[in-house]
């Protein structure tokens, strides 16, 4: 049910912002229309919701520019309900509420770029083998937009890394955050097992909530010859709910590594990474079966 501000916070952003966002709801419906749940009864299925609740948010939604009905079935007419422009600048925002979550409510509130493994993180990333990965596109350090999954591959690995400390520096007290350090490493050893991937038919991308020019400038400095993909946005980390850390005042992508293959479906996760050489070896190897 939509909700009117009162006259005293009309200039409010926040009361604005809650009036459109802040039922239990309509926040579950941006979080399922980010992760690619974007037709009625499965959205309907998904959040075990009533149709006359589902029927009334999705119009409030729509009725605040945040979700936009386009049809996908005529006669009768049936409808898919995406995130706008508008809708899609909320998810930085459903990612850091569930960043929040996940130190504060969940987990003890340490600061730390990995997980236990038993931790409520690693048990939402580790069942995400058979999800399929909404189509999206992200920024390349190599120019333009690139789709997470290469469809000419039978497989891609996305390793997911919290940053590279060229050619911004590092925020102080990087190294004191356990799971921080290892990203040129990570990078270096994909780097160096390049040929391996290429020859088995996988293909490899990094991913990074660094800016497209940062993920350029360490390219070219170590040579990368596949595409890191910057994360700025939190398109993909909203899709799989995708764990993060906050560093140097800015949401960072926690270690993690997903075998994908062409129909876009996980097939292979590894979270918490504690052994990089070791989720190197494995992603290649998951990615040769899946590739015949």
């Amino acid at each position: 049910m939509a909700r009117s501000v009162p006259e005293r916070d009309a200039a409010c952003a926040v009361a604005q912002a809650a009036a459109v966002i802040g039922d239990w709801w309509s926040l579950l419906l941006v979080r399922e229309s980010a992760r690619g749940r974007y037709r009625f009864d499965e959205l309907q299925q998904e959040l075990d919701i009533s149709r006359k609740v589902l029927t009334e948010r999705l119009n409030h939604l729509v009725g605040s520019g945040v979700l936009e009905k386009v049809p996908y079935q005529q006669g009768p007419v049936r409808y898919e309900y995406r995130l706008t422009d508008t809708g899609r600048a909320l998810l930085p925002v459903l990612v850091s509420m569930q960043d929040w979550a996940d130190r504060w409510l969940l987990g003890d509130g340490t600061l730390t770029a990995s997980a236990d493994e038993h931790s409520a993180e690693a048990h939402r990333l580790l069942g995400l083998p058979g999800t399929r990965l909404p189509r999206i596109v992200l920024p390349a350090h190599t120019g333009g937009e690139l789709d997470p999954v290469d469809a000419r591959a039978a497989a891609t690995v996305l390793f997911c890394y919290p940053a590279t400390g060229r050619p911004s520096p590092l925020p102080d007290g990087w190294d004191d955050i356990p799971g921080a350090v290892g990203c040129t490493l990570e990078n270096r050893l994909f780097r160096d097992a390049y040929g391996d991937f290429t020859a088995a038919g996988v293909a490899v991308r990094g991913v990074s909530t660094q800016r497209p020019d940062e993920q350029r400038a360490f390219a070219a400095a170590e040579d990368i010859p596949f595409p890191l993909l910057s994360d700025m946005d939190t398109r993909l980390s909203a899709a799989l709910r995708l764990p993060t850390f906050r560093a140097g005042q800015a949401l960072r992508l926690k270690r993690a590594v997903l075998v994908v293959d062409r129909e876009r479906a996980v097939r292979h996760v590894q979270f918490p990474v504690t052994d990089i050489p070791e989720a190197v070896s494995t992603a290649l190897r998951q990615g040769r079966q899946l590739s015949g």
